[in-house]
């Protein structure tokens, strides 16, 4: 199965930090993508700008109608994700445990796309 791990940080954290809080960020990352790779677990994945940076689509009437920012306001942002492959949840949140916490971290099953 496949689970995406959510990075949340708290909003626009990445503005202020120091070059050195980032450096230091992302060697932790850096070495959670090591242990992912000793652990053969396989994986991808990929930081996202901050909300303030997205665009929604959302239904209505007419059709898709295009929203500035995120879907959903939040006191965090969505920094980044993994998408991992394990066995069930509980492996997954094991594994989850070895990976930076920020603001935290949401654990979700992944659909499979049909081929």
């Amino acid at each position: 199965m496949k689970f995406a791990l959510l990075l949340f940080d708290p909003k626009d954290y990445w503005d202020s930090v120091s070059s050195e809080a980032m450096e230091a960020a992302l060697a932790e990352h850096a070495a959670f993508a090591q242990y992912l790779r000793e652990q053969r677990i396989t994986f991808f994945a990929q930081a996202v700008k901050p909300a303030r940076e997205a665009r929604t689509l959302r239904p209505s009437t007419q059709g898709p109608v295009s929203a500035a920012g995120p879907f959903v306001a939040l006191d965090q942002d969505l920094a980044g994700f993994y998408v991992i492959e394990c066995a069930d949840l509980d492996e997954a949140e094991k594994i989850a445990r070895h990976c930076p916490i920020g603001a935290g971290i949401e654990i979700r099953p992944v659909w499979d796309a049909p081929s």
